[in-house]
C-alpha cells in the first residue's frame, strides 16, 4: 500500500485585498495597486478559497519544501506592497568633486561622477518611482523586487574600479531600506 503525503502551506488574505488567480497567474489588488507574478512550477498546485491561499505538493522531500517556503514568502512580499509598499534610500557622497544627480526620461543621471564628463545613468523599473531631495535619492514601489533591484541599478552605476574604495569613498549608496 503506498501513501502520498501532500505537503501544504496556507496562507491567510487580509480583507483589503483581492487575489485573482488565472492558471498560472497571480493577480493581488490592494489599495496602494496590483502586484501581478507568474508562478508556474510543475510540482506545486496553488488553490484559492474564501479567505486564504493554500500552496501544496505530492512529493514530501526537502526540495518541495523549499520550493513552497519560497513561493508563499514571494506571495507574502507581494500582498505587503500592494497594502503598504517599499521604500529605499540611496545617500550622494562626494568628497573629491560635487555630484549632481537628476532625473531623466525614467533613468537617474549622475553628473561630474569623479570628473567625468560623460554623465552615468541608471535605469528606473516600470512601476517604481524615484524622487531627490538635497543628497537622498528616494525610491518607491509596491513591487519589492522592482524596488530594490531599481536601488541596486543606482548603486551599482556608481561603483569605482581600479581605485582604493578606503580613499575614493565617493558614489551612491543604499543606507535604509524599509517599508512605509
Amino acid at each position: 500500500m503506498l501513501f502520498v503525503i501532500k505537503m501544504e502551506k496556507k496562507l491567510q488574505i487580509p480583507d483589503n485585498v483581492r487575489i485573482n488567480m488565472n492558471s498560472h497567474t497571480l493577480n493581488i489588488v490592494g489599495p496602494k495597486g496590483t502586484n501581478i507574478r507568474k508562478i508556474g512550477f510543475p510540482n506545486l498546485s496553488l488553490s484559492l478559497s474564501n479567505n486564504e491561499i493554500l500552496l501544496y505538493t505530492k512529493k514530501n522531500s526537502r526540495n518541495e519544501k523549499r520550493l513552497i517556503e519560497t513561493i508563499s514568502s514571494h506571495i507574502r512580499n507581494m500582498i505587503y506592497g500592494t497594502i503598504n509598499g517599499y521604500t529605499a534610500k540611496l545617500k550622494v557622497c562626494s568628497g573629491h568633486f560635487p555630484i549632481k544627480v537628476t532625473i531623466e526620461n525614467k533613468k537617474v543621471v549622475i553628473s561630474n561622477f569623479l570628473g567625468e564628463k560623460i554623465p552615468r545613468k541608471a535605469d528606473i523599473i516600470d512601476g517604481v518611482s524615484a524622487k531627490i531631495e538635497n543628497d537622498i535619492i528616494i525610491v518607491e514601489g509596491i513591487d519589492k523586487e522592482k524596488t530594490m533591484q531599481t536601488a541596486a541599478n543606482i548603486e551599482r552605476a556608481t561603483r569605482i574600479t581600479n581605485r582604493d574604495r578606503r580613499i575614493f569613498q565617493d558614489g551612491c549608496y543604499i543606507i535604509k531600506w524599509k517599508n512605509y
